[in-house]
C-alpha cells in the first residue's frame, strides 16, 4: 500500500478534523487570562541585601523599592489634614445622612474651630467622645486647624485610665453618653472640664459638686465661631506637628498611646488609595462604607480617603462605641445585618467596603447558601468559577453569574450588589479557606489588609487582584501580602540557624516609615538599637518565597 492512500479522507474525517481544530481554538481564545501577571505576584517585596544576627533583611513594597522615597501625602497640594476638603469640587456629596459641599463643611470647620479656640487656653487637649458622623468630622478637622491636639480611644473601657492618666482639657460628647461620663468623671478627683455636648442632652443627673464641669451646646460653640470666625486667626500648622493622639489596648492588656502628626495621616490616607489598583481606582462617583471606628487611626484614615476623593461615605452599626450603659458596650455582631446598616442612611449604593473578617465570612456564607437553595446547577456554577480563579482570572459578569450568582447577590445584599466593585477586609485573622469562597460568592476583588494601632494606614496588603490558592494548613491565616508602599518592615528575633538551612524567616514584626506614629511610652514599644524609628508591635509573622507575610500570632509576654 502507498503512503498516498493513507491520505485518502471522505467527509466524515473533514468534519471530525474541523470539530478538532475548532475546539482547540475556542478553548484558547475563550480560556481566561490571569488580570495581574504571575510574575508581579512571585515577587511581592523587595527584599535588603544584608541582614543582622537575630534579624531578618529588610522587606519594602517591590513597587518602592529598597531606594525609592516613599509617597507621603495623595498629591503635591495637602500638607495637612485639612488639605484633604479640596475647595475646587463644588459638587455635594452624602457623609451619613447629610449632604454638603466642601465649601459648606469648610465653614462649619472654622465655625466650630473659632469657637472652641476662644474657650481654651494654648496647648490644649480634647477628647473626642463621639460615634462616628459629620460632627466627628468637623471636630477633628476644627481642632487640627487652630493646632489643638485631640484625644481618641478605641473602647469604651479604656475612658477612665485616660482620664486618669491623661487628663484632656475639654470633652465633646454625644448627649447619650453625657450621663455615663458625668457619672465617671465626678468619681474622680478631677472633674473641672468643659464638656461640649452635641445634641440635647438631660443634665440633671448632674450633682451639686464643685467645681462643677461646664457644659455646653455644640450648636451654640459653632454659632459663636460662625459670628468671630474673621476675629480669629488660626496658628501656622506644619505638617509635624501633633495632630491627635489615639490610645488602645495592647494583647497584653496594657494601655498604649500613639501620637500622630498631620504627616503620618497624609501618608496613610496614600498607602490606603494605593490599596486600588488604576482599573477600579477611587472616584467621585464611589460610594465608601466602612466597618472601622472613626476612632481608630485606620478608621479615620479610610474616612479622610472618602473626604479627599470627594466620595460619599457612611459607617456601620458596629463602628458605635460609647453607649447609654455598660451592658451595651458589648458592640453589635460583625455580620450581613450590620453592613447593611450603613445603606440605610440616604446614600447612594456602596461601590467599596471596607469590613473586618467576621462580616467578610458572614456575607460569603450567606450569599453561597441562598445560590444553594436557589438552583440545582450550584455545583456546576461552583466548579466553572473555581477553574477561573485557578487560572488568576475574576469577574461577575459570566454566565453562571447570570444564571445563579447574581439573584442570590442581590437577595442577601439588596442593591449594593450590583453596585460593589471591591471589598478591603481588616481588623483581624482571615482564616486561609475563606477566600475561596468569598472570592466565588461575590466575584469582586478582595483585599486582605493587615492593620495595627500604631500605624495610620495598612501596614500590609495583598494585591488586588492576586487569586493565588495557596497551599496551607486547616485554620491557618490567609497571607497578608507585601508591605504597604509607604512602610518598610522587618522581623526580630528569627532563627538564624533555620534561616541558613533554607526556611523562611519567622519572628516578631517590627515596622517604620512615614504613617507609623511615635509612641508615648517609648520604653514599650520603641527598638533600643542603633537603628531609629523601628516600633514594636507584638505580633509574630513569617515571609513566603515570593515576599507575602503571613500572620503567625501574638507575641507572648
Amino acid at each position: 500500500m502507498s503512503f498516498s492512500d493513507y491520505l485518502v479522507t471522505d467527509d466524515l474525517t473533514v468534519l471530525l478534523g474541523f470539530i478538532g481544530v475548532s475546539v482547540f481554538l475556542l478553548q484558547s481564545l475563550y480560556k481566561p487570562q490571569p488580570l495581574v501577571h504571575p510574575i508581579l505576584l512571585g515577587r511581592q517585596s523587595d527584599v535588603g541585601r544584608v541582614r543582622h544576627p537575630t534579624e531578618s533583611a529588610v522587606y519594602r513594597s517591590y513597587g518602592t523599592g529598597l531606594t525609592g522615597r516613599f509617597p507621603l501625602r495623595p498629591d503635591k497640594d495637602v500638607d495637612l489634614v485639612n488639605d484633604f476638603v479640596k475647595s475646587q469640587f463644588e459638587s455635594p456629596r452624602t457623609l451619613w445622612s447629610t449632604k454638603i459641599t466642601n465649601a459648606r463643611l469648610n465653614e462649619r470647620v472654622a465655625a466650630f474651630g473659632a469657637g472652641i479656640s476662644r474657650l481654651l487656653p494654648e496647648d490644649s487637649t480634647v477628647l473626642l467622645l463621639l460615634n462616628d458622623s459629620l460632627e466627628f468630622v468637623i471636630a477633628d478637622l476644627a481642632l487640627a486647624k487652630y493646632s489643638i491636639v485631640s484625644i481618641t480611644l478605641s473602647s469604651q473601657k479604656l475612658l477612665s485610665r485616660v482620664l486618669e492618666a491623661h487628663s484632656p482639657s475639654a470633652i465633646i460628647v454625644g448627649a447619650d453618653f453625657l450621663p455615663h461620663l458625668l457619672r465617671l468623671i465626678y468619681g474622680a478627683k478631677e472633674h473641672d472640664y468643659k464638656i461640649i455636648v452635641v445634641g440635647q442632652a438631660d443634665t440633671g443627673v448632674q450633682p451639686n459638686a464643685a467645681p462643677a464641669a461646664q457644659i455646653i451646646n455644640w450648636a451654640q460653640v459653632e454659632a459663636d465661631g460662625s459670628q468671630a470666625v474673621n476675629a480669629v486667626t488660626p496658628p501656622s500648622v506644619r505638617p509635624d506637628d501633633p495632630f491627635t493622639l489615639a490610645f488602645f489596648e495592647t494583647s497584653s492588656g496594657d494601655l498604649q498611646g500613639v501620637r500622630f502628626t498631620h504627616s503620618n495621616f497624609t501618608s496613610g490616607v496614600t498607602a490606603v488609595r494605593a490599596l486600588f489598583p488604576p482599573s477600579i481606582a477611587l472616584s467621585t462617583l464611589d460610594t465608601l462604607v466602612s466597618t472601622h471606628s472613626l476612632s481608630t487611626p485606620f478608621g479615620r484614615a479610610v474616612a479622610y480617603t472618602a473626604l479627599y476623593d470627594c466620595t460619599c461615605f457612611a459607617t456601620c452599626d458596629s463602628t458605635s462605641i460609647y453607649y447609654k450603659s455598660d451592658i451595651e458596650s458589648s458592640g453589635l455582631p460583625r455580620n450581613v445585618d450590620d453592613i447593611l446598616s450603613a445603606p440605610k442612611f440616604p446614600i447612594p449604593s456602596p461601590t467599596v467596603l471596607f469590613v473586618h473578617p467576621d462580616h467578610l465570612q458572614d456575607l460569603s456564607t450567606a450569599v453561597l447558601s441562598r445560590a444553594k437553595k436557589s438552583s440545582f446547577t450550584f455545583p456546576v456554577a461552583w466548579r466553572h468559577k473555581l477553574t477561573g480563579l485557578v487560572e488568576g482570572f475574576l469577574t461577575k459578569e459570566s454566565l453562571w453569574d447570570r444564571v445563579l450568582f447574581d439573584g442570590a447577590r442581590e437577595y442577601v445584599m439588596g442593591p449594593m450588589a450590583g453596585t460593589m466593585k471591591a471589598i478591603v477586609v481588616s481588623g483581624g485573622p482571615l482564616p486561609d479557606e475563606a477566600l475561596t469562597p468569598a472570592r466565588i460568592s461575590l466575584s469582586v476583588p478582595l483585599i486582605n489588609a493587615h492593620i495595627h494601632g500604631s500605624t495610620s494606614g495598612p501596614m500590609f496588603a495583598t494585591h488586588a487582584f492576586d487569586l493565588q490558592c495557596l497551599p496551607s494548613a486547616e485554620g491557618e491565616q490567609a497571607h497578608i501580602g507585601a508591605p504597604s508602599v509607604n512602610v518598610e518592615v522587618k522581623l526580630v528575633g528569627v532563627d538564624d540557624a533555620a534561616i541558613d538551612r533554607g526556611n523562611d524567616p519567622k519572628g516578631e514584626i517590627v515596622v517604620r516609615g512615614p504613617p507609623v506614629g511615635t509612641s508615648l511610652s517609648e520604653n514599650a514599644n520603641s527598638m533600643e538599637t542603633e537603628d531609629q524609628g523601628w516600633v514594636q508591635t507584638g505580633e509574630i509573622a513569617q515571609v513566603m518565597t515570593n515576599g507575602a507575610f503571613k500572620m503567625v500570632g501574638k507575641k507572648s509576654h
